[in-house]
């Protein structure tokens, strides 16, 4: 990588011409710490390619274009297999086909909606919250999965548009990218589960199971709260 001028021609010499009609652009900032691959679908945000500063390995990152939300991530030391990725990325291949011709790449969960229907929009992140419970390798990682399974699983707050900030569940009444917070935030501790009026607090209550915990905060939800809106 280090004998080619940037970043975008190290990924093509390595395409075995898979990408020679395909616009692969070198970050002018960055020439040599970052890509981008465009998709011929609209509400692909280009690829995002870049290599870590101490392996010999590359991330790549592919949004949805509306929200800015990941649909697939992933790294690996196979420069050849990101040239893979890029290319169904940019032909507008199915998400789980780009992971066929790939395997080093990993879905978010999410799932694309192209015409930005807000409840879609909406089921999407909560399905991108149940895939990275589902992934977490943390000591809490059991605790944080009952609780979204739990949330998830309540219909008042399956309505609403889920975010998480510092691994707090919060809810909003319309999507990204402009968020409209709304009730209370749970939080899951080592074996117990919280529910607070503010950022991280519990002041609501602590409590010993997951359904517990989202009883209280469908209780403290403001009456007449209906789908999530569109954000923005």
């Amino acid at each position: 990588m280090t004998a080619s001028p940037d970043l975008a021609t190290a990924l093509r010499a390595q395409a075995e011409g898979r990408l020679d009609t395909v616009p692969v652009t070198a970050s002018v900032s960055d020439p040599l710490r970052f890509a981008s691959v465009a998709s011929v679908l609209p509400h692909r945000a280009p690829l995002q390619i870049s290599p870590w500063s101490h392996e010999q390995q590359w991330s790549i990152r592919g949004e949805e274009s509306f929200q800015g939300m990941p649909l697939i991530d992933g790294r690996t030391d196979d420069l050849a297999q990101v040239a893979k990725a890029a290319r169904a990325w940019h032909d507008g291949a199915a998400l789980k086909d780009i992971r066929r011709v790939a395997p080093f790449v990993h879905l978010t969960g999410r799932f694309e909606v192209p015409d930005n229907d807000p409840e879609r929009l909406t089921e999407s992140e909560w399905q991108g919250m149940l895939q990275e419970a589902a992934d977490l390798e943390t000591s809490w990682q059991e605790t944080y999965q009952n609780l979204i399974e739990a949330a998830h699983a309540e219909p008042a707050l399956r309505a609403l548009y889920p975010f998480t900030s510092h691994w707090a569940l919060r809810f909003s009444t319309t999507t990204r990218p402009d968020l409209t917070i709304v009730g209370p935030s749970l939080t899951a501790n080592d074996d117990t589960y919280g529910v607070g009026r503010g950022f991280i607090t519990q002041d609501l209550g602590v409590f010993a199971t997951a359904q517990e915990a989202v009883a209280v905060a469908v209780r403290h939800l403001p009456s007449g709260l209906g789908p999530a809106a569109l954000g923005g």
